[in-house]
Protein backbone atom coordinates (compact mmCIF):
# COMPACT_ATOMS: atom_id res chain seq x y z
CA UNK A 1 0.00 0.00 0.00
CA UNK A 2 1.65 2.59 -1.58
CA UNK A 3 0.97 6.35 0.54
CA UNK A 4 3.18 8.77 -0.36
CA UNK A 5 5.10 9.00 -3.99
CA UNK A 6 8.66 10.05 -4.46
CA UNK A 7 9.92 10.98 -7.84
CA UNK A 8 12.54 12.88 -9.31
CA UNK A 9 15.15 11.07 -8.91
CA UNK A 10 18.02 10.57 -11.10
CA UNK A 11 22.19 10.24 -12.39
CA UNK A 12 23.79 13.79 -12.25
CA UNK A 13 27.00 14.58 -12.32
CA UNK A 14 28.65 16.03 -9.32
CA UNK A 15 28.10 19.59 -9.35
CA UNK A 16 24.92 19.14 -10.57
CA UNK A 17 20.90 19.60 -9.27
CA UNK A 18 17.76 17.69 -8.90
CA UNK A 19 14.44 18.34 -7.22
CA UNK A 20 12.73 15.96 -5.53
CA UNK A 21 8.77 15.86 -4.83
CA UNK A 22 7.22 13.89 -2.36
CA UNK A 23 2.94 13.97 -3.47
CA UNK A 24 0.74 12.52 -1.20
CA UNK A 25 -1.87 10.95 -4.17
CA UNK A 26 -5.14 9.66 -1.70
CA UNK A 27 -5.16 12.85 0.81
CA UNK A 28 -3.54 15.98 1.93
CA UNK A 29 -0.14 16.13 4.26
CA UNK A 30 -2.85 16.14 7.57
CA UNK A 31 0.52 15.30 9.47
CA UNK A 32 2.49 17.77 11.53
CA UNK A 33 5.63 16.85 9.97
CA UNK A 34 7.04 15.69 6.64
CA UNK A 35 10.65 14.83 5.94
CA UNK A 36 13.47 13.67 3.53
CA UNK A 37 15.45 10.51 4.12
CA UNK A 38 18.29 8.58 2.19
CA UNK A 39 19.80 4.90 2.45
CA UNK A 40 23.22 4.51 0.66
CA UNK A 41 24.17 1.18 0.01
CA UNK A 42 25.56 -0.63 3.38
CA UNK A 43 24.44 2.42 5.14
CA UNK A 44 21.56 3.14 7.81
CA UNK A 45 18.87 5.30 6.82
CA UNK A 46 19.59 9.24 7.99
CA UNK A 47 17.64 12.23 8.21
CA UNK A 48 18.36 14.54 5.27
CA UNK A 49 15.56 17.75 5.76
CA UNK A 50 12.90 18.39 7.61
CA UNK A 51 9.31 20.52 6.85
CA UNK A 52 6.68 21.40 9.31
CA UNK A 53 3.00 21.70 8.10
CA UNK A 54 1.64 24.59 9.40
CA UNK A 55 4.55 27.09 9.57
CA UNK A 56 6.78 25.58 7.11
CA UNK A 57 9.81 25.67 10.11
CA UNK A 58 12.70 23.82 8.78
CA UNK A 59 15.56 21.50 9.73
CA UNK A 60 18.70 19.50 7.90
CA UNK A 61 21.47 17.24 8.29
CA UNK A 62 24.73 19.43 8.70
CA UNK A 63 25.80 17.20 5.84
CA UNK A 64 23.55 18.97 3.09
CA UNK A 65 23.00 22.51 5.01
CA UNK A 66 23.26 24.77 2.54
CA UNK A 67 22.66 22.86 -0.67
CA UNK A 68 19.52 21.78 -0.03
CA UNK A 69 16.18 23.68 0.33
CA UNK A 70 13.07 21.73 1.39
CA UNK A 71 9.71 23.39 0.61
CA UNK A 72 6.22 22.19 0.49
CA UNK A 73 2.90 23.18 -1.35
CA UNK A 74 0.49 23.07 0.87
CA UNK A 75 -2.19 23.23 -2.18
CA UNK A 76 -0.59 20.79 -4.19
CA UNK A 77 -0.35 18.11 -1.47
CA UNK A 78 3.40 18.34 -2.47
CA UNK A 79 6.50 18.97 -0.80
CA UNK A 80 9.87 19.37 -2.19
CA UNK A 81 13.94 18.69 -2.11
CA UNK A 82 15.60 21.14 -4.02
CA UNK A 83 19.49 19.44 -4.20
CA UNK A 84 22.19 21.83 -5.48
CA UNK A 85 25.69 20.85 -5.41
CA UNK A 86 25.31 17.13 -5.28
CA UNK A 87 28.40 15.36 -4.60
CA UNK A 88 29.45 12.08 -4.68
CA UNK A 89 28.57 11.00 -1.12
CA UNK A 90 24.77 11.90 -1.73
CA UNK A 91 24.10 9.03 -3.68
CA UNK A 92 21.33 7.01 -2.26
CA UNK A 93 17.73 6.06 -2.38
CA UNK A 94 15.61 9.04 -1.30
CA UNK A 95 12.57 8.61 0.77
CA UNK A 96 9.97 10.74 2.25
CA UNK A 97 7.60 10.41 5.14
CA UNK A 98 5.43 11.96 7.69
CA UNK A 99 4.49 12.60 11.27
CA UNK A 100 2.60 13.53 13.81
CA UNK A 101 5.57 14.49 16.42
CA UNK A 102 8.28 12.77 17.85
CA UNK A 103 12.33 13.85 17.17
CA UNK A 104 11.90 15.01 13.76
CA UNK A 105 15.37 13.47 13.11
CA UNK A 106 14.20 9.83 14.07
CA UNK A 107 13.02 7.63 11.85
CA UNK A 108 10.75 6.05 14.09
CA UNK A 109 8.62 9.13 15.11
CA UNK A 110 7.28 8.84 10.83
CA UNK A 111 4.58 6.14 9.92
CA UNK A 112 3.63 6.96 6.18
CA UNK A 113 7.03 6.30 3.84
CA UNK A 114 6.95 6.27 0.59
CA UNK A 115 8.59 3.85 -1.49
CA UNK A 116 11.78 5.83 -2.20
CA UNK A 117 13.41 7.57 -5.52
CA UNK A 118 17.32 6.84 -6.51
CA UNK A 119 19.44 9.62 -6.60
CA UNK A 120 22.88 8.84 -8.39
CA UNK A 121 25.58 11.34 -8.48
CA UNK A 122 28.29 10.50 -10.84
CA UNK A 123 32.24 11.83 -9.59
Amino acid sequence: QVQLAESGGGLVQAGGSLRLSCAAPERVFDKYMTAWFRQAPGKEREFVASITRITATTDYNGSVKGRFTISRDNARNTVFLQMNSLKPEDTAVYYCADSNGGPHTEQHSYDRWGQGTQVTVSS
